[in-house]
């Protein structure tokens, strides 16, 4: 399964439990908390993230880092998000120096 796939299966999964009880699915309970909640718990993943990259530990990291990718799966759902809406625009980016992308971006 492909990368892309397994980020779909993972996303489908997050849909299908949004309507479940709180008390039965984590997803739920995370859903029924609302955003606020939800991009605290991403925060905090990205945290714990930071801090095993910083420790040298890659195993942790890559634990971390499922943890936030899952947490993300979740707020774009929250926020009616698909992953191909996020894939669209990774792969717009392709090819553009990281710089000059940025640089091109509008402020609000």
């Amino acid at each position: 399964m492909s990368e892309e796939e397994i980020i779909n299966r993972l996303f489908q999964t997050i849909q299908s439990r949004r309507q479940a009880e709180a008390c039965d699915s984590y997803v739920a309970s995370l859903f029924a908390k609302g955003t606020g909640k939800i991009a605290q718990k991403v925060g905090e993943e990205a945290v714990e993230a930071v801090i095993e990259a910083m420790r040298g530990e890659r195993e942790a990291l890559k634990n971390e880092s499922a943890d936030l990718l899952f947490h993300l799966l979740v707020l774009w759902a929250d926020q009616g998000i698909a992953p191909k809406d996020v894939f669209a625009i990774l792969e717009a980016r392709m090819g553009t120096s990281g710089h000059t992308e940025k640089n091109s971006r509008t402020t609000s």
